[in-house]
């Protein structure tokens, strides 16, 4: 099967640990671009967070998508137009800030250029047994302007679309529940990463992001394959014709998945789309 639509989530995904494409499936992907291929990149990121690798990958002359903050947001590379958006009611973003006041939590939300904390000082959890300061590695990833707000829930006059909470893998594994559980039925919470959790509306995830965006360009699910590692990609996994997981893949994923490749760390979106595509126009590496 020749997909029309590669799907793709970025971190332990697309990118290797560096946060870099590797030469390789860089290059399959131009090439399934150049043969009419379209990209979606579907990431919990926000949308100013992936904007520098979809320019890598010259989407914008692919008419490329992305798919951000786990399917609040879709945006054509192209024209920059925003195609899909549904951010959290403002009533409830403010509860749920509220409410996670009472937890050891890093709470985070993002504006244009910002990213709004707390306290900056108040920045620290454990991950693979060492400390990490959490609000400059999203800063910073993401390419952030910091700013310190008194009290995040009376600050919040705006739409958001994503709650980001980050804490140590352990205790949000012990609490993430207990996170949620006053906001059932109302908003949608979600692990994209061991020391990140995000609340988005009701019913948002990549998979009916996608299924809406595509199904308007006359794309099926059977035309699709999908690549993902976390709890965030199983709707996309399971929407699309083909789901891939990655080795580095959560098994909970990998059950699902209709194929496992090899890891991010081993070219294995490349591994798969080198059996797909026609490869004779593509240059020996």
């Amino acid at each position: 099967m020749k997909p029309k639509a590669i799907l793709l989530d970025l971190d332990g995904t697309l990118l290797t640990s560096e946060k870099v494409i590797s030469s390789r499936t860089k290059q399959v992907l131009m090439e399934a671009q150049k043969q009419g291929i379209r990209i979606v990149l579907a990431s919990g990121r926000p949308t100013k967070g992936m904007e520098h690798i979809a320019g890598e990958l010259e989407m914008s002359s692919y008419q490329g998508l992305i798919v951000s903050y786990n399917g609040a947001r879709v945006v054509e590379c192209e024209t920059g137009n925003e195609v899909f958006s549904q951010p959290l009611p403002i009533q409830y973003t403010k509860a749920v800030l509220e409410h996670l006041q009472g937890f050891n939590v890093k709470t985070m939300i993002d504006r244009d250029d910002y990213l709004y904390v707390e306290d900056v000082y108040d920045n620290v959890i454990r991950f693979e047994g060492a400390k990490l300061n959490i609000i400059e590695y999203e800063a910073r990833g993401v390419g952030f302007k910091l700013c310190e707000v008194d009290d995040l829930a009376d600050f919040v006059d705006f739409p958001v679309h994503k709650i980001l909470v980050a804490g140590d893998p352990d205790y949000l594994q012990t609490h993430y529940q207990q996170l949620q559980e006053p906001f059932q039925g109302q908003v949608t919470g979600a692990f994209s990463a061991p020391f990140y959790f995000e609340f988005t509306d009701k019913n948002i995830n990549k998979g009916n992001a996608v299924e809406q965006t595509l199904s308007s360009l006359g794309i099926a699910a059977e035309d699709t394959i999908a690549f993902g590692d976390g709890q965030n990609d199983y709707t996309m996994l399971t929407y699309a014709g083909k789901g891939v997981a990655m080795e580095n893949a959560e098994e909970a994923l990998k059950s699902i998945a209709d194929e496992v490749t090899l890891s991010n760390e081993e070219d294995g979106i490349a591994v798969v789309l080198e059996k797909l595509i026609d490869k004779s126009c593509m240059k020996k590496s």
